[in-house]
């Protein structure tokens, strides 16, 4: 399998398909979520709403990259450090609080952490794809010589 889920006679491969759609709802989920907290996160914690923006605005974009440009590794890559920033800060917040956005630990709630779960979702689905195009590591099996 060649990266960005396509096989090598260049038709997409059931495996890369389902993750790469997998990762585009997981962003579009996640961009609907923060999209829609934002102005009552500017209007209590201006820094925290900005945050929420940025992710919203950071979301879409690798929506849009995934869409435009399938099988684009770097686009894969940036979705799943996106999702992973997402899930990593979410669990500061719940925790000990982010300094500057958020200060001070928020409870954890069932909104929050079920979009975790799809960020979660998304983040393996990242992975996954990114795994499909590395070679090095892996048993591969022989090809003949010139039979690429």
């Amino acid at each position: 399998m060649q990266r960005g889920g396509l096989g090598r006679d260049g038709r997409r491969s059931q495996g890369g398909s389902v993750a790469r759609e997998a990762l585009i709802v997981s962003c579009a989920v996640s961009a609907g979520v923060h999209g829609a907290l934002t102005p009552e996160h500017l209007r209590e914690e201006p820094a925290a709403g900005t945050g929420f923006l940025v992710s919203t605005v950071l979301l879409a974009v690798v929506c849009v990259a995934l869409a435009l440009w399938p099988v684009s590794r770097a686009a894969v890559v940036a979705a799943g450090g996106v999702l992973a920033g997402l899930v990593v800060a979410y669990a500061f917040a719940v925790t000990t609080g982010i300094p500057v956005l958020h200060p001070g630990p928020e409870p954890a709630d069932e909104l929050g952490l079920a979009t975790k779960a799809i960020e979660l979702v998304g983040l393996a689905a990242a992975l996954h794809l990114t795994a499909d195009g590395r070679r090095a590591g892996r048993l591969t099996r022989l090809q003949p010589k010139g039979s690429r």
